[in-house]
């Protein structure tokens, strides 16, 4: 207990330290507001710098642009349907998320398809709708300080089912020169870093179904870090061919008639195929230039189960669940909506169910949680990617995705899985969630610009 100071009485030294402490408390007041600060005009309190998406793109079965992408999932609509490709009916499995009526013609020189497989032609797609919204010329300095980071699983997919045909079926010895450069998993990725001039870090990441939320997560890192201004980022992925849907087939976990997320009648996951394509850029560079920010990144985790190669850890996901909200300074009653991994399988969506549950506790209870999976199908590698497109939809335009196909409840999956309709809601912050076979576990987080 300190004494009250008499009048007149000369204070001992001990006790004027506290002067000094309140002093120290004003410097490191006027320190933490030159920080707000700092973070207002683009830097965090460490120095990270923030980060901007200013520009987004895609192609998938919902729809060839982001628009029509969101319109339909507004609108719940199933992009799901019968494939249609060569030897289709020595499949077990004939349904998928396909893109209709593909005619690379439309958008591609007979010299750049000879290049190009299809997972390439749609990542190129995705990206000219990013970059044009972003408004962003890659030029001089900007260049340099530029690069992409993709996700894929198979890479080019159709090039090797076709050359498969080409030398056992057809008894061929020579296959086409470009064979390699088109079906490389970093085809897509060297393609886009030239044909906008991008020098700097550029590379893919292949983790399954977690590529595209790897790729993007340390997209965000390197802007982050400072290590580049500008990055394009997402992922791609075209298995819909007759070798990519029978080596699935194998693992028996895929559906016949669809792909029903956290319903108790859910019977496997379904395939679908697209690109799905980001700009991510440091927050003051965009600002600078007045760029339309759709929503800022503010967190990403990773981890590994170490389990199994197949089966997923309820116990990773949480962890890494929990890791993106811990890098994102945002606590768990902040989360409004959650775009799930959601696959329609009986172990996948009871998982992670289960590490929402865990890593929520009673806000669980309060959580939108979705799987547009339902909707556009399994991209795998390229998945994560367009699951962002409902992210950014949630936070900028008050509508959460629904998870279509819901028929019963499943006691497993006791969340609000925004069942068979779009919602209107105003959330500010989101997670997006991908798990990979292999227990490779990525989530992202974004908050409202």
């Amino acid at each position: 207990m300190s004494a009250k100071k008499i009048k007149g009485e000369k204070q001992p030294k001990s006790e004027r330290k506290a002067g000094k402490v309140k002093g120290k408390v004003k410097t490191a007041t006027k320190l933490a507001r030159a920080m707000l600060g700092r973070v207002i005009m683009g830097r965090h309190a460490n120095g990270m710098r923030r980060v901007a998406i200013t520009g987004m793109g895609t192609i998938n079965a919902l729809g060839r642009d982001v628009p029509s992408t969101l319109e339909a999932m507004r609108e719940g609509r199933c992009g799901i349907g019968p494939l249609e490709f060569r030897d289709v009916e020595r499949l077990a499995i004939r349904i998928g998320g396909q893109v209709r009526d593909w005619e690379p013609e439309t958008y591609f020189n007979r010299q750049q398809i000879v290049l190009y497989d299809k997972f390439t032609q749609f990542t190129l797609l995705a990206a000219r709708e990013a970059v044009a919204q972003s408004g962003l010329i890659f030029e001089g300095e900007l260049g340099t300080q530029s690069g992409v980071v993709l996700g894929t699983a198979a890479g080019g997919m159709n090039t090797w089912d076709e050359n498969y045909r080409t030398v056992y079926e057809e008894g061929k010895n020579r296959v086409h020169p470009f064979v390699v450069p088109k079906l490389m998993n970093n085809a897509a990725c060297s393609h886009l870093s030239m044909e906008y001039g991008l020098l700097g870090p550029s590379f893919t990441v292949a983790t399954a179904c977690a590529s595209s939320n790897h790729a993007m997560g340390l997209a965000f890192n390197m802007v982050r870090s400072g290590a580049a201004t500008v990055m394009l980022t997402g992922g791609s992925e075209a298995m819909l061919c007759f070798g990519g849907v029978k080596a699935w087939e194998g693992l028996r976990v895929m559906s016949k008639d669809a792909c029903r997320p956290f319903s108790a009648t859910r019977n496997g996951m379904v395939q679908g195929e697209g690109a799905g394509i980001f700009v991510f850029e440091d927050w003051e560079h965009a600002v600078a230039r007045g760029a339309d920010i759709l929503a800022e990144v503010v967190g990403f985790a990773m981890s590994a189960d170490a389990q199994d190669i197949v089966m997923p850890s309820a116990i990773g996901a949480q962890r890494t669940i929990a890791g993106a909200m811990l890098d994102a300074h945002i606590r768990p009653d902040e989360i409004g909506y959650i775009n799930a991994h959601g696959t329609g399988t009986a172990a996948n969506d009871k998982t992670e169910c289960a590490a929402v549950a865990h890593a929520f506790g009673h806000h669980a209870d309060r959580l939108m949680i979705s799987s547009t999976k339902s909707m556009h199908g399994h991209l795998i590698g390229g998945t994560g990617a367009v699951e962002l497109l409902a992210c950014i939809m949630a936070l900028r335009d008050g509508v959460i995705a629904p998870t279509i196909g819901y028929e019963e409840p499943d006691p497993e999956c006791a969340l609000d899985v925004v069942p068979n309709e779009a919602r209107e809601a105003k959330v500010e912050a989101v997670l997006s969630n991908a798990f990979a076979f292999g227990g490779l576990n990525a989530v992202i987080a974004l908050r409202k610009a």
